[in-house]
């Protein structure tokens, strides 16, 4: 990618509209009596408060040693495990014949396949949809350890199990869902758009959501002294950013084995400045990827990467959000770019899981959308899925963080799609940026896989399978400000094969008011409504 000398340097969170008025109680404290072997239905169920209440804002304490003194006992059954991806959670043979505690450091079956963390949805269901409902609005906001998360306000459903004491948090999540009305009305035709800004976060991405899940558990594996003695990912950016921040707040040493010359400067610099151990090796991210599998075999080194099913568990609370701020109403389509594929799997399991434990009747469409340049899933979509999948080599795209041709998770990503009716898209370099371009000029400011996720849009929206009322969510995965170079390109017309139809350049002036007054003169009579 060409410089430039475009600039001189070298280099809200909404509900929809109508929405009812609070009524939900807080519960300060996650003391929960449930059994998973009730002979009768359960009551209805309130917890109660802490009696009595301690002091608040005692002149020594903090919010962790509040929440000690909140949580002295944990009173729950409920539970987690890891057992192979999409066993079968009525067999208990299944179960039995393999199954793993989630203190335990493993990532694939005995068969090599995948792992899933599975709950104990019997001890869940003791609780019906609108206790579940409540609980997590009711914490929505607060300064309470760990619930002012967005992921840690799931807690129970996230890693029931952990002391709330080893848990590492920035409090992220509870982004943004901002209503697109601008971009979706003047490009689109709709009127129920809407994106959440998942980049909007502690490190500027979606990643947080999973990387304090797994932190959290392998600084609790350190508590108990297990042979961990350091945190590991490759990554394409993202997944680095998110790990050194979390393991540095943790006082835990990362790993991060990055593509060289293959990420942007933003997102080299973010685990360097955490203070990781970066190695740029002169391959792509697959090859990274093989590389950091082949170390953590050998060394204690925790793999954090998606192979890795705790990271899912976070991001899936991205999709409980979205229920929340639709106050439980559940929209008609979903869409997510889609690089080594855990995060569509997590945000299909976040639906369901709402599903299944009553809190809404249905799951929403997803889709899934590839850049061109990376889209293995896509070709193996259109095979109808009844080809053998064949992993492709990535090219270089401006969607940097989803340039993966063997994805980890395409078992996963096949699974989600399959059961919520979905569709993959794709979107070639020059839509990406174009999109990206709309959006911004609307008053966004996005990632090129942002852009990728738009693209799918306008080209289901153009063929009518979304429907101009269908209210559908686009999942912005990265601040815009990771990627500032390619947006300076694209706005200097600067990028080889690309029309760049939407560059807004600076305009030369000289220091002169006619000169100034003449240029403003054009540009206005250009904007003027045309009769």
């Amino acid at each position: 990618m060409a410089s430039t000398s475009l600039f001189q340097s070298p280099h809200l969170y909404l509900k929809p509209q109508n929405p009812k008025p609070p009524t939900k109680p807080h519960f300060p404290t996650t003391t929960i009596k449930c059994s998973s072997s009730s002979s009768s239905p359960p009551q209805p169920l309130v917890p109660k408060p802490p009696s009595p209440p301690p002091p608040s804002h005692h002149p020594h304490h903090n919010i962790r040693d509040e929440a000690r003194h909140h949580n002295t006992t944990h009173t729950h059954h409920f539970s987690a495990h890891y057992v192979p991806f999409n066993a079968d959670p009525s067999s208990a043979a299944s179960a039995d014949s393999e199954s793993y505690s989630l203190d335990e450091i493993v990532y694939r079956s005995n068969s090599g396949g995948l792992l899933d963390v599975q709950h104990d949805m019997a001890a869940l269901k003791n609780y019906d949809g609108k206790y579940w409902r409540d609980l997590f609005d009711s914490r929505i906001g607060k300064t309470t350890w760990p619930y002012g998360s967005g992921v840690w306000s799931k807690k129970e459903w996230v890693l029931p199990e952990i002391d709330s004491d080893d848990i590492v948090s920035a409090f992220e999540g509870n982004s943004n869902l901002v209503w697109a009305e601008r971009y979706g009305k003047q490009f689109l035709g709709m009127n129920d758009l809407w994106v959440k800004h998942c980049g909007i976060s502690h490190t500027g991405s979606f990643k947080d959501l999973g990387m304090t899940v797994l932190v959290s558990q392998v600084n609790r594996l350190r508590k108990m002294n297990r042979p961990v003695v350091g945190v590991g990912c490759a990554s394409t950016g993202d997944t680095s950013a998110a790990l050194s921040a979390y393991c540095a707040s943790a006082g835990i040493p990362s790993i991060v084995f990055l593509p060289a010359n293959r990420i942007s400067l933003a997102q080299l610099v973010q685990p360097i400045a955490n203070g990781a151990f970066v190695l740029s090796i002169d391959t792509d991210f697959d090859g990274c990827m093989q590389l950091i599998r082949e170390v953590t075999s050998e060394l204690p080194i925790y793999l954090a990467n998606s192979l890795n099913s705790l990271r899912l568990e976070g991001q899936k609370t991205a999709a409980i959000e979205i229920l929340q701020q639709f106050d439980w109403e559940v929209p008609d389509w979903v869409i997510v770019p889609g690089g080594n594929l855990g995060n569509i799997y997590a945000f299909y399991k976040g639906f369901h899981m709402c599903k299944e434990l009553g809190l809404v009747d249905r799951i929403p469409r997803l889709v899934c959308a590839q850049a061109a340049n990376a889209n293995p899933l896509y070709l193996h979509y259109k095979s109808g899925w009844d080809q053998e999948f064949k992993p492709v080599k990535a090219n270089t795209t401006f969607a940097s963080a989803i340039q993966i041709g063997d994805p980890v998770s395409i078992d996963r990503a096949v699974y989600a799609l399959k059961n919520s009716n979905g569709i993959v898209e794709e979107a070639t370099e020059e839509e990406l940026m174009d999109a990206m371009a709309q959006a911004d000029s609307t008053g966004m400011f996005i990632c090129p896989h942002t852009g990728v996720a738009l693209t799918a849009l306008i080209k289901l929206r153009n063929k009518g399978i979304i429907g101009a009322n269908d209210r559908t969510v686009v999942v912005s995965t990265a601040h815009g400000l990771k990627f500032t170079q390619s947006k300076i390109e694209y706005h200097s017309n600067d990028i080889k094969d690309l029309a760049c139809r939407f560059a807004n350049p600076p305009v030369q002036v000289r220091a002169d008011f006619g000169c100034v007054m003449d240029v403003l003169k054009t540009y206005l009579l250009s904007k003027a409504p045309k009769n």
